[in-house]
């Protein structure tokens, strides 16, 4: 990847999930660790081992690199599939129960559409592997995830070059689960930040 300005595609995660989680990690450089994170660390050990295999026909690559010039993205895809009718089929892996989560989908779909420009296919579903139940929850790509999905990469390349931290989000909820509480004291910071998405429709958790 060339393009200095690429940011992670972890990093769309994080925005969209809380801009200040986001800014403290990929601006700051901040991390912190909690049972969440560690256990996300144990669900990804045979995915972080980086080795392929066939499985019924299907050739899957683990921790295979990803990149898309054109929006400036570089990062990892947990898993691959390569179906034998040349269906390409992204899986990422997350520890929590299966459900609802915007910021992984938005996540998957940024994965998706760095292996369309790689790989020069379209790619319409992908999922969200949930190791705590052990069951897939498939993904929609769609015109309007990948809508969403391309104004997190503008947001957050605007955030990285503004350099400030912004205040916390409204919903305390998702800094109850946050492993950079104590880091970003969002109790302290008197301005709620304004989200992306609108969080009451979207379920982000």
């Amino acid at each position: 990847m060339t393009d200095l300005r690429a940011i992670l595609v972890s990093a769309l995660r994080h925005y969209v999930y809380c801009p200040r989680q986001c800014a403290l990690v990929h601006l700051e450089q901040q991390w912190g660790e909690n049972l969440f994170t560690l256990r996300g660390q144990h669900s990804h050990r045979r995915v972080d081992e980086g080795a392929g295999e066939w499985d019924a026909g299907v050739r899957v690559e683990r921790s295979m690199p990803i990149w898309s010039e054109r929006l400036g993205l570089t990062g990892k895809a947990d898993v691959v599939e390569f179906h034998p009718d040349g269906t390409v089929y992204p899986v990422e892996y997350k520890h929590g129960p299966r459900g609802p989560g915007l910021h992984f989908d938005v996540q998957l779909c940024a994965q998706a559409l760095c292996l369309e420009e790689m790989l020069g296919v379209a790619i319409l579903l992908g999922a969200i592997y949930h190791v705590k139940s052990r069951r897939r929850r498939e993904v929609v790509l769609d015109v309007v995830l990948r809508e969403r999905t391309e104004e997190a990469v503008q947001a957050v390349r605007e955030l990285l070059s503004q350099r400030s931290l912004p205040p916390p989000v409204e919903d305390r909820a998702l800094c109850r689960a946050c492993s950079l509480i104590e880091l970003c004291m969002p109790d302290l910071a008197p301005v709620a930040t304004p989200w992306l998405f609108d969080p009451a429709v979207d379920e982000p958790r």
